[in-house]
């Protein structure tokens, strides 16, 4: 199911869980922390129903979690979504995190390239033994 397969009625929160890679525990300790754009709706007989720009935005978060945003910038990003006029404010939250992201990739890259060259080695050591 993708994000534009959610039904009217809106997603479980385990079908929420299962579509974000998320567990439920999860799903509601954002709820509980206000990192959720908006809160999921409930059903008549209380269930979280998850509407599409409830899941594209956990995607988001997804998203902002596995690049190493911290819970209180995606927090003050989220309080600031909710305030008028703060566009300036959650750009400069996004562009520190992109130089954050950035420094890892390099960091990443560089091990990389130590990786691939101790490879070269232990194929040239193999080769040479056989």
């Amino acid at each position: 199911m993708t994000v534009t397969e959610v039904p009217p009625e809106g997603l479980t929160i385990s079908a929420a869980a299962q579509m974000s890679g998320l567990s439920v525990d999860t799903l509601r300790y954002y709820e509980k922390e206000g990192l959720t754009l908006h809160r999921p709706g409930r059903s008549s007989s209380g269930q979280r129903r998850y509407t599409e720009q409830n899941v594209k935005w956990l995607g988001t978060l997804v998203m902002l979690r596995r690049t190493g945003m911290p819970i209180r910038d995606i927090k003050k990003f989220v309080e600031l979504y909710r305030r008028d006029g703060t566009e300036a404010d959650r750009l400069a939250i996004l562009e520190a995190h992109r130089v954050h992201v950035l420094e890892q990739l390099d960091e990443v890259q560089t091990h990389l390239t130590a990786i691939n060259r101790k490879i070269d080695y232990y194929k040239t050591a193999v080769m040479d033994g056989k």
